[in-house]
């Protein structure tokens, strides 16, 4: 009876580990998603700040009636590019994720194109409604800046935990994924070019 007891005991032993293993991994997976989806309604919330900035900024600039139409025009395009694409947070993949972010890395850089011209007008410059928006949109690239950076890290805390041994394998029963993070835009690497 003794020896039949003992295997009976280890298995129990070795059951009730797994159990509470698995039980424990798929909370931590969930915590840590919960904080990623937490972090992309953040970065979400950042570029829809930017994006109702933006047609207080463009009528401004229409007052001026010799004002380049093709810079605003393009401006008006991107930020509806920009904000029609949405990404639901269940589906953070690399490839959406790179997606979302070429379609704001537009918008940036028509937003940079109205800024650029604008310095050819003195009197817009200064405006100041203007300068207020100028400043608004400033400190909003700065906050989604940080957003970013919170939600990459928390993107890579997510990830590692269930990229781990033996997380991995509990992730894989339970079904949990890698997400993507943001990554520097392309030609980031170059410093710009300024011309007097």
């Amino acid at each position: 009876m003794k020896k039949f007891l003992i295997p009976v005991g280890i298995i129990a032993v070795l059951g009730i580990y797994l159990y509470t293993k698995a039980v424990g991994s798929y909370n931590q997976f969930v915590q840590s998603e919960e904080q990623v989806n937490g972090q992309w309604a953040e970065v979400e919330t950042q570029y829809q700040r930017r994006a109702d900035l933006i047609p207080n900024l463009v009528n401004t600039v229409k007052g001026y009636a010799d004002f380049e139409q093709e810079t605003l025009t393009g401006v008006i395009e991107a930020r509806s590019k920009a904000t029609s694409m949405t990404i639901d947070p269940t589906n953070l993949t690399p490839e959406n994720l790179a997606e979302f972010q070429q379609v704001q890395d537009q918008l940036s850089g028509a937003l940079s194109r109205l800024l650029v011209t604008v310095e050819r007008y003195p009197d817009l410059k200064a405006n100041q409604n203007f300068l207020e928006l100028q400043a608004q949109l400033e400190g909003t690239e700065n906050r989604i800046a940080v957003a970013r950076r919170n939600f990459n890290e928390s993107v890579v805390a997510y990830n590692s935990s269930i990229r781990t041994f033996p997380n991995n394998i509990f992730a894989g029963w339970y079904g949990f994924e890698t997400k993507g993070t943001f990554k520097a835009s392309e030609g980031a690497e170059n410093a710009p070019t300024v011309q007097f």
